[in-house]
């Protein structure tokens, strides 16, 4: 019907109709929207997680590369661009290792000329004027197990008392038993070079011409953790008792379900402490912390800076730094506060580095003062830049990492100050790094109690090698009922 032929009431009840129509496509236009800014967020969120890196983040160099499109760091740029990326080989001012001369060889073989001489004389006849030259072969001696047997025999005084010998130390009560010596093997291949139960008894076997059982194998973790029990109680109190130490955990699965578990380490230079736990207060307290009274280097999970430990001081991983701003770096391409804060905190830790070499107890003021204005500014700038979202609603990338060089710089740069202070925590992710491997080598670890013994030997061979101890004659001192413990701690 033509407008002109409505009467009022009809066309009231057409505009109505339309206004009805135009608030119900509004209200589609604005779920539209927010399903293409939800989905604006979810491409932004997957593209983050994607550019995740060991050079960007905390995830470990061997996780690069093996998600579908997600690369590694570019290793060559970040060395060009003073990344502190090492070549390959040899550093510069490490002692090289080469074979050397042996003035007392172990065996001497005399070898002669075969044949004849162009004359017809054989060689066997002719004389001997001395030796032209010397070649020294280092090489293995094989191994195969051989049997002792043990007889204690009994003896009567006069008194008519009878006295039986002692069973000697790292001999077993059963008749018939592995010594202490294929014990410290064994515990080796499956401690220290993180060999699965079936590939270590292949090498036993290969190596020694023994076959021993799978229960065997597994019966040593427990025997190993009850040898050394002394010295590792004596490695706790010695951490304990540090300057500064370096807090670090890493997942492990555990378990016949494989569930999720935290190795917790405790680093010194000389100590190293194990911990099955989680990633929780409880475990926490019990792994240390609640009697640290020195620093503690540590990646800034929040569990450190919880109310209960107030003990000890506080030095943020500076390296775990870096890779949050190289991640900075790379979501604010055009900015140049998050290559400035780069460079200022590498700058921190070479002059540190100096400084310490030189006998100093902090980096000198003239050179510090400069790299530290440096620092600030640039966290000015980026704050400035990137403002804090509203209160409940996560922030834009790189706003709590500059809140935090903001708000912690004393945390943060408290290694310029006192050059005891490690500035990164590196020394704890090398000491954890070796069960990731075993890992990957051997999947889930089937027992929580087993794999606290493994984590007790573990403790104490890393720190019988920080000094200089090998550990498989750590662990054949273990076995054989005297185990090494640390030296005593120089008075103060």
């Amino acid at each position: 019907m033509p407008l002109e032929e409505m009467s009022r009431e009809e066309l009231l009840a057409v505009v109505a109709a339309q206004a009805a129509t135009l608030a119900a496509q509004a209200e589609l236009i604005e779920e539209l929207r927010g399903q293409v800014e939800a989905l604006a967020a979810e491409v932004d969120r997957l593209g983050r997680a994607g550019s995740r890196n060991s050079g960007n983040s905390s995830l470990p160099p061997s996780s690069d590369g093996v998600l579908p499109g997600r690369a590694g760091p570019n290793r060559a740029e970040r060395r060009a661009a003073g990344g502190g990326m090492k070549k390959r080989g040899k550093q510069p001012g490490q002692d090289g290792r080469t074979l050397a001369w042996r003035e007392d060889p172990d065996r001497v073989e005399a070898h002669f000329p075969a044949g004849v001489c162009d004359c017809g004389v054989s060689l066997a006849e002719v004389a001997v004027v001395g030796v032209a030259r010397s070649h020294q072969s280092h090489d293995l001696t094989l191994a195969r197990v051989g049997v002792t047997q043990h007889d204690l025999y009994r003896v009567v005084c006069g008194c008519g008392r009878r006295h039986v010998a002692a069973r000697p130390e790292g001999v077993s009560g059963a008749p018939v038993s592995y010594g202490p010596e294929l014990r410290a093997l064994a515990t080796y291949f499956l401690v220290r070079q993180h060999l699965p139960v079936e590939r270590a008894r292949e090498a036993i076997a290969e190596l020694c011409g023994v076959e021993v059982s799978a229960g065997w194998l597994h019966s040593l973790l427990a025997l190993g953790a009850d040898a050394v029990e002394a010295p590792v109680a004596e490695i706790e109190q010695r951490i304990a008792a540090e300057k500064v130490a370096g807090f670090d955990e890493t997942p492990l699965k555990v378990g016949p379900k494989g569930e999720k578990r935290y190795v917790l380490s405790a680093s010194t230079l000389l100590f190293t402490l194990f911990m099955l736990g989680g990633r929780d207060k409880a475990s926490f307290r019990v792994f240390l912390l609640g009697r640290m009274l020195g620093v503690v280097v540590h990646d800034r999970y929040a569990l450190y800076d919880c109310d209960e430990f107030t003990g000890f001081l506080h030095q943020l991983c500076v390296a775990h730094l870096l890779r949050d701003l190289q991640d900075v770096v790379e979501t604010y391409p055009e900015a140049l506060w998050p290559v400035q804060l780069q460079q200022a905190l590498r700058g921190l830790v070479h002059q540190a580095n100096l400084a310490r070499a030189a006998g100093l107890t902090e980096v000198p003021a003239a050179l510090r003062d400069p790299l530290i204005a440096e620092y600030r500014g640039a966290v000015r700038v980026g704050l400035r830049d990137v403002p804090a979202a509203e209160k409940g609603t996560k922030q834009p990338a790189g706003r709590c990492l500059l809140a935090c060089l903001r708000d912690r710089q004393d945390d943060v740069l408290r290694f310029v100050f006192d050059l005891d202070v490690w500035p990164t925590n590196n020394q704890s992710e090398r000491d954890l790094r070796p069960f990731k491997t075993q890992q990957k080598i051997s999947g889930r670890l089937t027992s929580e109690a087993v794999t606290a013994c493994r984590l007790q030997i573990a403790s104490y061979l890393s720190t019988a090698r920080k000094h200089g101890v090998s550990a498989l004659h750590a662990l054949r001192l273990a076995f054989r009922g005297a185990p090494w413990m640390p030296p005593a701690a120089a008075p103060t």
